[in-house]
């Protein structure tokens, strides 16, 4: 049995979908690894592996990280898989339901080709809001934030420093199972401008996540109204926030391309 791959797009984060139905080889850290490696595989900035079978509701998934760890949620990646349920035959309706992590994730597709998706992202919860954060001989303020998985918010004009201050916030004391960082600037009470450092990815055009965490603290701070529209280097995303701090999140979906795996792969994954 030939192992099948698709390749899918949102906003510039790009994902590998692997079902389990048409790829029977093991999933290990070292496969996802080489299958998002840009000079040893297709490419990838995370695997959405589903829909499982061996599990209750029918569409189940997990996300991977390009460094083979598993992450509690993505939201690029759920829109990418509902992408994929629609494109596969899975679905036939326009609202359905994702499983990750024990969580459901309503999905509603807005258009005939399900390229832009709307996602129930679940609520956010403060950690601790606008504080400040000692790293090394560095004092950072900012507020961290999760939707699932966890984040790191910073209000600055200075957005370049997400190449400086990333890598070492990501594995900050403070933050024991990483986090992923946001640089926000405020354009407008409707409109703000991100940069991404992704857990186990590193530098990202787009993150689902991010930007509803970007979007919730710039409400949370007083900077922005819902709903939020949240500008990344790979496209804009729109962002709703309700008074209980649930989200939902509106973006669109690329279908790239469809792949069979060489069996030279598996071969180097021993």
């Amino acid at each position: 049995m030939k192992a099948h791959f698709h390749k899918y797009q949102a906003l510039g984060n790009d994902m590998i979908v692997i079902d389990p139905a048409s790829f029977p080889v093991p999933l290990t850290p070292e496969m996802i690894q080489r299958l998002c490696a840009r000079h040893f595989g297709p490419g990838a900035d995370g695997i959405c592996y589903g829909p499982l079978s061996d599990q209750p509701h029918p569409f189940t998934m997990r996300f991977f990280n390009p460094d083979g760890s598993e992450a509690e949620k993505s939201g690029n990646g759920l829109r990418i898989f509902a992408r994929y349920l629609w494109d596969a035959g899975y679905v036939a309706e326009k609202s359905y339901a994702i499983s990750i992590h024990d969580e459901l994730v309503p999905v509603q597709v807005l258009d005939e080709t399900a390229q832009m998706l709307s996602l129930g992202m679940g609520k956010l919860s403060f950690d601790w809001v606008d504080e400040d954060l000692v790293i090394g001989d560095e004092r950072v303020r900012g507020t961290a934030v999760s939707i699932g998985n966890p984040h790191y918010v910073i209000i600055t004009d200075d957005l370049d420093q997400i190449h400086q201050l990333g890598p070492v916030l990501e594995s900050a004391p403070a933050f024991p199972n990483r986090t992923n960082v946001q640089m926000v600037r405020i354009i407008d009470p409707h409109t703000i401008q991100i940069e991404i450092w992704e857990r186990g990815a590193g530098y990202t055009l787009a993150s689902g996540t991010s930007a509803s965490a970007a979007a919730g603290t710039a409400v949370r701070l007083g900077h922005c109204q819902s709903p939020v529209e949240v500008r990344m280097a790979g496209g804009t995303a729109q962002v709703e926030i309700t008074k209980d701090w649930d989200v939902v999140l509106i973006g669109e979906v690329t279908a790239v391309y469809q792949g069979i795996l060489s069996s030279d792969m598996p071969s180097k994954m021993t």
